[in-house]
């Protein structure tokens, strides 16, 4: 059976994602590879009233496309972390759990970063307190496609688009209630934070029964 799975650092990644870290014993991050679009890396999805809403953390133009991961830096001229604060707010302010987690979150919006790869290091520290979780973390110590033998390679699978879901036969996303639900209905695979502040001490629960 495999005891360890490697995955790339994402942005509140989804409900997919961190099903991984109640899953497998070991987890090891992704810190060699070149920056890839189109990915959780610096994005999340969250529900608002009016429907899914995208929150990116915008990166310097012509610096982040294919750059080494470490080096990918944000672009701190736009007021990112305000505006996605306030949109976290907005969506889950009257949630069941908001004011429960929303103060080492709020953090996080506050600390100004530079890098993204350090800012989503301290974005899943934040994740796995919430979830109280303490997953064994290790970094990889270089670049290769090839995994080892007791290692499941989840790369660039958990991705925005909706197909990674049929790639990953580990995980069926499990109902919860939802604070919008009675007008958009269920909407699967949102960014943990979703889950935290609609389930609060149950997240762990619904993330046991979301993973096969």
């Amino acid at each position: 059976m495999k005891s360890s799975i490697i995955l790339e650092l994402q942005y509140l990644g989804p409900v997919q994602y961190y099903s991984k870290f109640i899953k497998y014993e070991t987890v090891y991050f992704e810190q060699h590879e070149n920056y890839r679009k189109g990915s959780f890396r610096n994005r999340c999805y969250i529900a608002t009233a009016n429907g899914i809403v995208t929150l990116s953390i915008p990166l310097l133009k012509g610096k982040h496309q294919q750059a080494p991961i470490k080096t990918v830096s944000i672009d701190n001229r736009k007021n990112w972390q305000i505006i996605h604060w306030r949109s976290i707010q907005t969506a889950y302010g009257n949630s069941p759990y908001f004011d429960y987690y929303k103060h080492e979150l709020q953090i996080l919006y506050e600390k100004k970063y530079d890098l993204l790869f350090e800012f989503c290091l301290d974005v899943q520290e934040v994740i796995f307190n919430a979830l109280q979780i303490t997953p064994t973390v290790h970094f990889t110590s270089s670049y290769s496609k090839e995994t080892q033998e007791d290692q499941i390679d989840m790369r660039n699978i958990i991705l925005p688009k909706t197909r990674s879901l049929a790639n990953d036969i580990h995980f069926d996303a499990y109902p919860y209630p939802q604070v919008f639900e009675d007008r958009l209905g269920f909407l699967p695979n949102l960014s943990i934070l979703d889950l935290l502040f609609c389930t609060g001490p149950e997240a762990y629960q619904y993330l046991q029964m979301s993973s096969k």
